[in-house]
C-alpha cells in the first residue's frame, strides 16, 4: 500500500522543510510514502472563500482515483492518541487497499465535493495550527505509528 499526503501550498521555511523531509525518508524504511504539494491558487482576492474552495477541491479531485481511502486532516475530525493512530494505519494496512491518502486543505477547509469524497476525517489537535506546522506533525505521527507498530524504541508511554 502506498501513503500519500496531499496539501495545498508549498512549505515557506527551510527549517520546517528539512525537518519534513528527514520524516519522509525516515518513513522509507517502513512503507511506501509520497508527499505532493499543490501550488497555491493565484489571484485569491477576487475570489469568495467558497470559489476559492472549489478551486482548490477540483485540484485534489484531479489527483484521486476511485479506489483510493482518503483522509481529511480536518478540525472537525476524530482526535487519536498516538496509539490508536498506529492501530488505525495497520487496520488500513490489512485491509489491502492500495491507496491511503490524508489530505491537508487550504486555509479555509475543503469543497463540498472533497467533503463528500472522503472515507474519514481526522484532526490532530482542538488547536489550530499553520499548515505548513501540520504538515510536519503528520508525518512525524505517521513515523510514530509505524514505530510502534514495530515496538521499536521511538515513542514512550
Amino acid at each position: 500500500m502506498t501513503i500519500k499526503l496531499l496539501a495545498i501550498g508549498k512549505t515557506d521555511d527551510a527549517a520546517l522543510k528539512n525537518l519534513i523531509d528527514n520524516y519522509d525518508q525516515r518513513l522509507e524504511h517502513y512503507n511506501r510514502f509520497d508527499l505532493e504539494f499543490f501550488p497555491d491558487l493565484k489571484k485569491t482576492k477576487n475570489l469568495s472563500i467558497d470559489q476559492q474552495k472549489t478551486a482548490e477541491g477540483k485540484l485534489i479531485m484531479d489527483k484521486l482515483s476511485t479506489s483510493d481511502f482518503v483522509v481529511l486532516l480536518d478540525e472537525q475530525g476524530k482526535q487519536l492518541t498516538s496509539e490508536g493512530f498506529s492501530e488505525y494505519i495497520q487496520k488500513r494496512l490489512n485491509s489491502g487497499m492500495k491507496q491511503l491518502i490524508f489530505i491537508i486543505g487550504g486555509p479555509y477547509g475543503f469543497s463540498e465535493e472533497v467533503y463528500s469524497r472522503a472515507d474519514g476525517k481526522l484532526s490532530l489537535s482542538k488547536m489550530t495550527f499553520s499548515h505548513q506546522m501540520v504538515r510536519l506533525f503528520f508525518v512525524e505521527q505517521l513515523y510514530r505509528a509505524f514505530t510502534i507498530l514495530r515496538n521499536e524504541p521511538y515513542h514512550h508511554k
